[in-house]
């Protein structure tokens, strides 16, 4: 499908960001089934698990069998998280188109995180870059707690800046912006997008936000406006980072697909299609859910006057 260019890109992480908190284990042929469900509503990515140590997310620990088990649509891309050089072995192993690359703008958080410093961090890309240049797959890196850290909070525009600068020098096809914790607020999204986008093409550019503190569609549209066109959700909301204080979950797919609508932004997504799969979310992960839409229906669902009782 054709879309305008101002048209909203959203690209699906409720199987790796959303399920990978989830205190209870997700079985595999039920991931596999929301999967190929999201992936016959449409979108052009979806990032299905992670590859990291059993250990440390036991919740994906299933990933491999996943990749595996999903229908492929043609056109949608497979996206596997990948922490190392073994993990980013693995996942190429096991078909991913693209690998996501992760750090923190924050040392403190990565170390928390990713277990090293970001100097390591970088380091190791350049090993799993080249691994991955070996293969079809492309290579996207995230620069996590890029608008703050819970530990060190507001991190210097010049630093990020910097980081997406090394991202490019190592050859990665995509860089990713992450309001990891939902500290950003729309003026400083705009602000950091703009610059951004000066060494970045759109098309080349993702918004990772959650929603912590509310403010997640508002950031979503601020980056939208500033000239991003690329944003991750997660259907139902779901999602938080394990090692991020009082972090929640994602935007939620269903209710910034409902706005983009009624606001004549194509996605080219099924909107009835996840509005039906947000619904099911609370019995698959056994509890409800954030999002809204999902719960009070589209704007456009209108209901029977109620009836008047007679004098």
């Amino acid at each position: 499908m054709s879309l305008s260019a101002d048209a909203l890109i959203v690209q699906e992480v409720a199987p790796r960001d959303g399920l990978q908190i989830e205190p209870a284990f997700v079985p595999t042929e039920a991931k596999i089934a929301l999967i190929d469900a999201l992936s016959a509503a449409g979108f052009s990515r979806i990032e299905v698990s992670s590859f990291v140590s059993p250990k440390a997310v036991p919740a994906l620990r299933d990933a491999a069998e996943v990749f595996a088990g999903i229908a492929r649509r043609p056109g949608t891309i497979y996206v596997a998280l990948v922490p190392n050089l073994k993990g980013a072995e693995r996942a190429l192993a096991a078909g991913a188109d693209e690998i996501n690359l992760v750090m923190s703008a924050s040392e403190t958080h990565n170390r928390a995180n990713m277990g090293m410093s970001c100097e390591a961090s970088l380091d190791a890309f350049r090993h799993m870059v080249a691994a991955a240049r070996t293969t079809r797959a492309t290579i996207n890196a995230t620069i996590a707690t890029a608008f703050g850290c819970p530990f060190e909070g507001a991190q210097p525009v010049e630093k990020v800046e910097a980081l997406v600068g090394r991202y490019l020098d190592l050859g990665v096809d995509g860089v990713t912006l992450a309001d990891t914790t939902g500290m950003a607020n729309p003026r400083q999204v705009a602000d950091l997008v703009g610059r951004t986008l000066a060494r970045v093409p759109a098309e080349r550019l993702t918004l990772h936000v959650h929603n912590t503190r509310g403010a997640g569609i508002a950031n979503v549209l601020a980056a939208h406006a500033a000239g991003a066109r690329r944003f991750d959700a997660a259907l139902g909301g779901l999602g938080g980072c394990p090692f991020a204080p009082g972090a929640t979950g994602n935007v939620c797919t269903e209710d910034l697909v409902s706005l983009c609508h009624e606001m004549g932004l194509a996605t080219g997504l099924d909107l009835d299609a996840l509005i039906g799969l947000a619904r099911g979310l609370p019995a698959l992960v056994g509890h409800d859910v954030p999002g809204q839409v999902a719960k009070a229906g589209r704007p456009c669902d209108l209901h029977p006057a109620p009836a008047r009782n007679a004098a």
